[in-house]
């Protein structure tokens, strides 16, 4: 009876503790979400006290509208350089991309020091016609500073009607005077899809970004160089391809992926959390050996495509160090007609690295062309100088890999473009360079066709 007894209050015991525990928790949870709510009331009340007395004291009448506005964005541009708040003419504009076409001269920009800089030039337009280049300052847009002038509005400015002219100032490293470029408006092609022969046997297919028909696209263009004869050996070039929409990139590996992970997303909360499978494609089996290029300008989308094709050892990755951007921005419609652009969570290959600040290190690494002038008359820095590239680690406030400690950051807010991007979809980045079309001067492409030929004469696949 007595060790009965015993046992019967060492139960009670427990349990009274285990209550008492769960009493302390659930009071330490409430106050910690009390305290949280706490400040938050307050910070509320202090921002709509500073409203109130800028409406009431400023030399000027404000326009309230505008200036919550202004406080909404600057709350975003505290997070990470891609979470962005776009007003209902903004969020219209971002629509426009994928599913059509727009008027403009074809540059991905973006914010770095508070100066309007080039991203990289659309290959086709007026902008890569003229030799614009990564890195370039865009001064003045007509007559107006682009100093602290905001992204969207730099977007509305270099647009136009097809056939207008407009003038940019343009300044670049090694340039002792600024220098006027005018440019003639035309439409921006959509078609992201390029591709032709080698040499017999060895074909070559270009990405330029991923739109809502790439894989259609890069479907047909597969079967049309099959038709020139058996192909031996393909080059995907994904270099300066700054992404695009993310099921594109899932397509584009799966054609060549049989089963498991794709592409991952990991976010705070469990909604944000994917993962993303390939399928068997029974009907099309690709047997022959592939290369992919990528480089300093290769982001978010292609880097996905880089990534998985690499895990699963079904090509082989060539060229620099890639940008970087492994974040997922999920685009939230307002009420209003806004749209809140937000980083939602990071992309992850299929073994599990963390795209993000890090990007994708190629298996056979070359240098990227640092020479391409605007004019003919410009010079270059001197060759014995590095260049400097532009990457996802070196915008101000980018968000950590999610897998280990990072440096302190350092750069500027980053980018939307000429070209909007749409929802979940990755945004793009830097180059340094442009498409050599002369093979001979292509050292990454001789080396990735050199490989193909070496991969057939023994046999591998």
């Amino acid at each position: 009876m007595k060790s009965s007894t015993k046992r019967s209050v060492i139960k009670i015991l427990v349990v009274s503790f285990c209550v008492a525990a769960g009493s302390l928790l659930l009071a330490w949870n409430y106050s910690t979400v009390t305290a949280k709510t706490q400040d938050t009331y307050e910070s509320l009340e202090t921002f709509s006290n500073v409203l109130n007395l800028v409406q009431e004291n400023y030399v000027e009448e404000v326009d309230s509208r505008k200036a919550i506005e202004g406080a909404i964005k600057g709350m975003l541009n505290t997070l990470d350089p891609h979470s962005s708040y776009m007003k209902p003419d903004d969020y219209k504009e971002l629509q426009v991309e994928t599913q059509g076409s727009f008027s403009g001269i074809g540059i991905e920009i973006t914010m770095k020091d508070n100066i309007l800089t080039v991203v990289s030039p659309i290959e086709g337009t007026p902008a890569f016609a003229k030799g614009l280049k990564a890195g370039d300052k865009i001064v003045k847009i007509g007559n107006e500073p682009t100093k602290d002038m905001s992204l969207m509005d730099a977007v509305k400015r270099l647009r136009g009607t097809k056939g207008s002219e407009v003038t940019i100032s343009i300044h670049r490293k090694g340039w002792p005077d600024i220098k006027e470029i005018t440019l003639v408006r035309d439409i921006i092609p959509i078609h992201s899809v390029k591709s032709k022969l080698l040499e017999p046997g060895y074909s070559y297919l270009r990405i330029i970004n991923f739109q809502a028909h790439t894989t259609t696209d890069f479907k047909k263009a597969l079967t049309d160089l099959e038709k020139q004869g058996k192909i031996k050996g393909l080059v995907i070039d994904l270099r300066n391809n700054p992404g695009g929409l993310l099921d594109q990139s899932i397509k584009i590996a799966d054609i060549f992926i049989d089963e498991g992970v794709i592409v991952s997303t990991k976010g705070r909360i469990k909604e944000q959390n994917s993962i993303f499978y390939a399928h068997n494609n029974k009907g099309d089996k690709y047997n022959f050996p592939l290369v992919v290029l990528v480089n300093e300008g290769s982001a978010s989308a292609s880097e996905i495509v880089a990534g998985a094709l690499q895990d699963h050892k079904k090509a082989v990755i060539i060229g620099a160090q890639t940008f970087g951007k492994g974040s997922v921005q999920t685009i939230i419609p307002m009420e209003s007609g806004a749209g809140l652009r937000l980083t939602t969570a990071r992309y992850y290959t299929p073994s599990g690295r963390s795209i993000q600040a890090t990007g994708i290190t190629p298996d056979i690494i070359v240098p990227s062309p640092t020479t391409l002038s605007v004019e003919s008359d410009a010079k270059e820095e001197e060759s014995d100088k590095k260049p400097k590239y532009l990457r996802e680690k070196d915008l101000k406030r980018h968000i950590g890999n999610g897998l280990k400690e990072e440096a302190p950051q350092k750069e500027e807010r980053p980018k939307t473009e000429e070209k909007p991007k749409p929802q979940e979809q990755p945004a793009p980045e830097a180059k340094e360079t442009q498409q050599p079309e002369d093979l001979s001067k292509d050292q990454q492409l001789n080396t990735a066709l050199t490989l193909l030929k070496g991969l057939n004469v023994l046999g591998k696949k």
